[in-house]
């Protein structure tokens, strides 16, 4: 097949969710076999998808997801870095092998790869939170970032995290006030704030449950 017939047969595997259980093994072989970039992004992202519904089926091929870590191409290790969230988000002990290598990727030089970098996080924090716990400094640094999208995106890691486990966003209360009240960027006080309020207001259902 041509790319064009490639990518006409994943958009069709794409619709066609009651076959990704068994489909899964054909996306693979062609992120493995094609040399297109668009294709293996579609393959990447279409894997993180099957790997969000389908978690037993994805566990052998999630070392050929996690090599694109460190491709050359942002692209590619945007789209990595999101599919392993979300088959995180289902089980994350199945992405723990490629935990630091995860983690290595707020660093990264394209912003794209930092956001999607935050969004496979707050995948993972929704069902894992307390993975998170000695990281949050980690995404205050990045309500900072250069780039606008990835500090627009890095407040919400907060609001995931401060509705499940809000003990782990108290210490940042103060911090994420100021964002709210002072930031330059609309979206970014929008987004402080909400993480504040949703926090505060997991805070007070804990302290009531405990009284």
């Amino acid at each position: 097949m041509n790319e064009k017939e490639i990518m006409s047969e994943l958009n069709n595997s794409t619709k066609q969710k009651e076959k990704w259980n068994t489909s899964i093994d054909n996306v693979v072989l062609i992120l493995k076999n094609t040399n297109s970039k668009e294709i293996k992004a579609k393959s990447l992202w279409l894997l993180g998808e099957m790997g969000l519904q389908n978690s037993s089926q994805i566990q052998d091929h999630i070392q050929i997801i996690a090599s694109f870590l460190n491709d050359k191409e942002p692209k590619l290790r945007a789209k990595a870095v999101n599919a392993l969230g979300r088959i995180g988000r289902t089980n994350h002990l199945l992405v723990m092998p490629y935990w630091d290598d995860m983690m290595d990727m707020k660093n990264d030089e394209s912003s794209d790869v930092r956001m999607c970098f935050i969004w496979a996080c707050e995948n993972i924090a929704t069902n894992s939170p307390d993975l998170y716990s000695n990281y949050m400094d980690i995404f205050l640094e990045l309500i900072s970032d250069k780039n606008d999208r990835v500090r627009i995106e890095a407040p919400e890691m907060f609001r995931v995290i401060g509705k499940r486990k809000p003990k782990y966003v108290e210490p940042y209360l103060d911090k994420l006030q100021w964002f709210a009240d002072n930031d330059l960027h609309r979206v970014v006080r929008i987004h402080s704030a909400g993480a504040v309020r949703v926090t505060k207001k997991a805070l007070e259902a804990t302290k009531n449950i405990n009284e």
